[in-house]
């Protein structure tokens, strides 16, 4: 069992504060490697040229418009078309993130400045391959309201070294990237709401459309994601314009019940807005009466600063004043977002491919029960039962039992529950439990929420000041694990721990140890996680 000191509960309470992030875990990253470059590669893809650099046998190209920026006119619009250039473009810098309030305890801080012209993906690939290499496509993270994909930990230069075509990019966050109006819906311009997974879905399609020219094989794309990169992956498994273009999926941290939100766009209550109505009170802040003819226009004509409004993660969890004029995140729009993830499991509505799923041991998720007795009544007939489960000696502090009982609720079950039901489909599903802490800040906490992202990218270098052996050692297995599965829809592979398909009887999972270890068994927590699993389906 995890022992959680007093300063590791107060990490604790923040991982719960940023729900959906990749944002814990603080520690300094290291700046992006710089390594010098042997040639300037060129590639021609369907707007134009491109050069880049070749580093270490790899090709890099940063900074390429998936779709034209999204300012003046195309604001709160489906991702246009990028014009087609003329001559070679210069492809060797990121592009600006997403505009977004960066904040200081970001576990993977920002390496451009944010911009409302963001719409920019970049490419990892091997400089030399025969034959097409398979494909993986990050989305970072960040409760849709910040990130990007220029942080260090996010490099892709290890995936290529393996073999492994690797894309990054940026999609629209916060009010840029899900916003709704009445008279954005008047206007008939194209879908609307979810902006931000309409890049998603444009940028998967640019890979399909063009990764060949970078060495990559389009029928072979794997998408992965972490937290609101998870959730994201959820989205686009049951959005019919994505889930048929991609093989595989990597869910981090994802959830797997809600998709955070799903608001619906022009039905609501006093209590709960509809999207348009939260459009409405954000217009009216800024001065844009509700009848105004050209109430569009004059949203459109503010500045980028005006839009985001300071907003960041730290301000979900400030007390609320006035009228709301951010949805929250994902929409209810009944032609992305058909559903919740687990109503699009229960029906089947998703991409029918393997995954491999899961979260790390001290993942978000918090309950603010008062008192023990309170926290085990919340599971209904089975109270008993979950207080043997959890507290059978009666001896944990109520701050830790909140913390255990929200985390199995938020990430641990939900990874599980994805497992079950894609093995119902038919599919491999393959669960894991990121467990390690880098030796450097082990203070009795378990792995934080977006602790596997430099282990599992192997760029650990990138996160830590210092590295022992075993931090390596750490990161060598799930990295493996990950190319194989990129590569062949299985992790397993020569000299790793076999890892078995989930198997909803046994409920077994592969654990990355705290001693740098992958072992294979059945679920330590299955008994809470099953105790949960009851009481959620009593509230079906």
């Amino acid at each position: 069992m995890i022992v959680l000191t007093p300063k590791s509960l107060l990490l604790v309470a923040l991982s719960a504060a940023l729900l959906l992030s990749g944002c814990s875990d603080n520690t300094t990253a290291k700046p992006s490697d710089n390594s010098p470059a042997t040639k300037q590669p060129l590639v021609t893809i369907e707007s134009g040229q491109l050069q880049g650099v070749t580093a270490q046998n790899i090709e890099i190209y940063k900074g390429i418009p998936y779709a034209a920026a999204p300012v003046g006119a195309n604001r709160w619009r489906e991702p246009q078309a990028v014009a087609a250039w003329s001559g070679v473009r210069e492809a060797t810098s990121f592009g600006h993130d997403c505009m977004q309030k960066p904040f200081a305890s970001d576990a993977a801080p920002l390496g451009e400045t944010p911009a409302e012209d963001c719409l920019y993906l970049n490419v990892w690939t091997p400089a030399e391959q025969a034959k097409p290499a398979p494909v993986l496509i990050w989305i970072h993270g960040g409760g849709y309201v910040n990130g990007g994909a220029s942080p260090a930990v996010y490099d892709g230069a290890e995936f290529a070294k393996a073999g492994v075509v690797f894309v990054s990019f940026n999609y629209r966050l916060g009010r840029f990237g899900f916003f709704a109006h009445p008279a954005l819906t008047a206007a008939k311009e194209g879908q609307l709401g979810n902006y931000a997974f309409m890049d998603q879905i444009a940028a998967v399609k640019w890979v399909k459309d063009n990764i060949a020219a970078f060495h990559g094989d389009p029928e072979q794309i794997t998408i992965m994601g972490e937290s609101a990169g998870g959730g994201s992956v959820h989205t686009l498994m049951q959005a019919p314009a994505s889930k048929a273009l991609f093989q595989r999926a990597i869910i981090m941290s994802g959830g797997g019940r809600s998709l955070m939100g799903e608001r619906s766009l022009t039905e609501g209550t006093e209590q709960n807005p509809s999207a348009e109505q939260i459009g409405l009170n954000f217009a009216e802040k800024h001065g844009i009466a509700k009848d105004d003819p050209e109430a569009i226009a004059k949203m459109r004509a503010l500045s980028a600063e005006a839009v985001l409004d300071g907003l960041s993660l730290m301000d979900f969890f400030q007390p609320a004043e006035g009228k709301p004029t951010y949805v929250g995140g994902p929409l209810a729009d009944g032609h992305t977002v058909l559903g919740s993830t687990q109503q699009m499991l229960e029906t089947a509505q998703v991409a029918k491919i393997p995954v491999m799923v899961g979260t790390t041991s001290q993942d978000i998720g918090f309950t603010m029960s008062p008192d023990k007795d309170s926290l085990f009544a919340s599971f209904g007939p089975h109270a008993e039962e979950a207080r043997q489960a959890y507290d059978a000696k009666a001896e944990l502090p109520l701050q830790l039992l909140n913390f255990m009982v929200g985390q199995d609720r938020g990430m641990q079950e939900p990874a599980r529950y994805v497992a079950k039901k894609m093995t119902a489909l038919g599919q491999a599903a393959y669960l894991y439990r990121f467990s390690y802490v880098a030796e450097a800040i082990r203070d009795g906490q378990g792995a934080q929420h977006a602790a596997e992202i430099p282990f599992f990218f192997k760029t650990i270098d990138k996160k830590y000041e210092a590295l022992t052996e075993q931090d390596k050692k750490a990161s060598a297995l799930p990295f493996s694990y990950v190319v194989n599965f990129a590569k062949t829809g299985n992790p397993n592979g020569d000299g790793l721990t076999t890892w078995q398909a989930f198997d909803p009887e046994q409920g077994n999972i592969m654990d990355f140890t705290m001693q740098a270890e992958a072992v294979h068994g059945v679920d330590p927590w299955k008994a809470r996680l099953d105790l949960v699993e009851k009481a959620t389906d009593l509230k079906k």
